[in-house]
């Protein structure tokens, strides 16, 4: 894993986390661009996964290889179900659920990166 992945994963996790926390507070439901901005955060996730796998195979794997891939496979659905429940649900409770989906995925983010870095 690469540190700037890490930490543009956590930046763009919280600044989505924040739209949806502004549009919690105006009691708006999500919008497309807020789905939109999820979807990017998966593709860079995505990247993330790629180059630890190129990694992992040339020797710098994680500590606990099954603890790191099963928060990454964790990591790459909760956005998805968010976004799939946040679409369903027209209401602020759509914007409560990014914000907390948002937040669980920088979180998981940080916490594979100490799982990869006491290898």
């Amino acid at each position: 894993m690469i540190l700037a992945l890490v930490l543009l994963v956590v930046a763009l996790c919280v600044a989505l986390a924040g739209w949806a926390a502004w549009f919690v507070a105006r009691d708006r439901a999500v919008v497309l661009n807020q789905l939109w901005g999820g979807a990017v955060i998966e593709v860079v996730v995505l990247v993330q996964g790629v180059v630890a796998i190129v990694q992992g195979a040339t020797g710098a794997g994680a500590g606990d290889p099954l603890l790191f891939w099963g928060y990454f496979a964790t990591t790459l659905v909760i956005l998805p179900v968010a976004a799939a429940w946040a679409f369903a649900e027209r209401t602020r409770w759509s914007s409560v659920v990014l914000l907390v989906a948002s937040l669980t995925v920088a979180f998981l983010e940080w916490r594979m990166w100490q799982i990869w870095t006491v290898a």
